[in-house]
């Protein structure tokens, strides 16, 4: 009967020492994400002075400087976008391959498709660069297909990775049952298969649409320099110690990067309902 009342107590002393696991990971955030995105902030509202101001966002939307800002920001959504539907249609192929038994033995190919991710990206686009020049295609020449063909290399993995994981759990009697109700291997693939994988094309978008806008290093080494995104914007007014504009460009970042996420939530609990 003690033991018996003993045992709560124990389990609720347990999970108190098990929040303490969560203080480095807690340090970390605070640290690395928190306290930079107050410093955004704070930078983004104040002048040279550090007294607060909006002149900040005035410069960045104001009649001389708002061509250069819509500029920006329509070649980082551009380019995101193309990236990321590229992406997305070469991934979906080869995770269906790679999550079927029949086509892959065993995880070797998986890991050959991931293997890229392990090479830093920057020795991947240099790499990309003599490539197309061998190639015949000159970035100076042709800086948008370029640019675009790297993106694709650096970030098709993260696309693959969702779809794949959620390949591996697709309802295998559905799909059956789909075939032997009639349907036509075109309408077991659009009416179910597709479907049940939503949830990976909504991750693999997502995973490729984020960093694909912010990243600037590719575009500055496959174009140029002639193709500007949001990041080597911030980049720019960073390095001319232009701090308090660069964090506005920083924030404007952020709220597109937010919108997305906020679009993907919205797209996953629909889906959710209609399931």
């Amino acid at each position: 009967m003690e033991a018996t009342r003993a045992l709560p107590k124990n389990k609720g002393v347990m999970r108190e020492n098990r929040k303490w696991l969560c203080m480095p990971y807690g340090v970390f955030l605070v640290l690395f994400i928190i306290l930079p995105i107050l410093l955004i902030f704070c930078y983004a509202f104040s002048d040279a002075d550090g007294h607060f101001t909006l002149n900040n966002f005035i410069d960045v939307f104001s009649p001389d400087s708002s061509g250069t800002t819509f500029k920006v920001i329509g070649q980082s959504l551009g380019v995101a976008a193309l990236t990321t539907v590229i992406c997305i249609l070469i991934a979906y192929p080869i995770a269906y391959i790679l999550a079927n038994s029949k086509f892959n033995k065993n995880a070797v190919l998986v890991y050959l498709f991931l293997l890229p991710m392990w090479i830093n990206f920057v020795i991947r686009t240099v790499a990309t660069k003599q490539l197309l020049i061998f190639f015949g295609l000159d970035p100076a020449m042709h800086p948008w297909i370029c640019s675009i063909i790297g993106m694709v290399y650096n970030y098709l993995p993260f696309a693959i990775l969702p779809l794949y994981n959620t390949m591996l759990k697709l309802d295998k009697s559905q799909i059956e049952a789909a075939a032997d109700l009639g349907a036509s291997p075109v309408q077991v693939f659009f009416k179910t298969i597709v479907p049940m994988t939503v949830p990976g094309i909504v991750s693999a978008a997502t995973m490729t649409f984020m960093p694909t806008m912010s990243s600037y290093v590719i575009t500055d080494a496959l174009s140029g320099r002639t193709i500007k995104l949001i990041g080597g914007q911030i980049e720019h007014q960073f390095l001319h110690s232009q701090l308090n504009v660069g964090s506005v460009y920083a924030i404007i970042m952020l709220a597109l990067i937010g919108l997305s996420v906020v679009f993907e939530n919205f797209f996953s609990e629909k889906k959710k309902g209609a399931r």
